[in-house]
């Protein structure tokens, strides 16, 4: 048996198919193709190792051998997604940039996929139920926000997560949970107080 057969064999078992459930994975009309790659009796095309990566949900590297683990998680459980590292920012120092070092807690790990370029550790339950206490939002750095996305905005050296909404020459921002926070009105000078950090793109939250 090569270690091609061996790998799919056991990829098979690893994922509790069977070999007619792999043949009809792979369009083949009967389990005996299965039966006989898996003895080794015939031999697999090149060009027919990615189809049984995708069928087997693993990739081609380790059907060859050419990876020691197996990229696709067990049944049941979703695959982890490529992770980067963001800054956590903790108390903002007033006049600095929001991720300068002294405003930089940690770096933790959030979805590549979110885009996201630092993280604020939301305190106080005005966004709940849709951002509670102790979330960890990720934020993507840009000056605009379209009108109701969640935006971090800084006011003065606090940073606070809110819907934001343009009137004209006023900005409201509004909470989700409005008991506990009431709507936050600028306009005319007051605007120069508000700086748009950027949107809301995910959030991590404990167990």
């Amino acid at each position: 048996m090569s270690e091609l057969s061996h790998r799919i064999l056991q990829r098979r078992l690893e994922l509790g198919l069977s070999q007619e459930e792999l043949a009809q994975r792979m369009g083949y009309r009967s389990k005996s193709s299965i039966t006989k790659l898996e003895k080794g009796i015939n031999d697999i095309p090149q060009s027919k190792v990615e189809e049984f990566a995708a069928a087997l949900e693993t990739t081609p590297a380790w059907l060859m051998g050419l990876e020691n683990a197996v990229s696709a998680p067990p049944p049941g459980f979703e695959p982890l997604p490529e992770m980067v590292r963001v800054p956590l920012v903790g108390s903002i120092a007033c006049g600095t940039p929001i991720t300068a070092e002294q405003n930089i807690e940690c770096y933790i790990g959030v979805p590549a996929a979110w885009h996201a370029d630092f993280a604020l550790t939301c305190h106080g339950n005005s966004m709940a139920p849709t951002i509670c206490d102790g979330d960890i939002v990720c934020i993507r750095r840009q000056p605009e926000v379209e009108q109701g996305e969640i935006a971090a905005v800084r006011i003065g050296d606090e940073a606070t997560l809110k819907h934001f909404h343009r009137q004209g020459d006023t900005v409201m921002l509004l909470a989700d949970n409005a008991a506990v926070c009431p709507p936050m009105i600028y306009a005319g000078p007051q605007l120069n107080e508000i700086q748009i950090e950027g949107r809301a793109v995910g959030f991590c939250r404990g167990l």
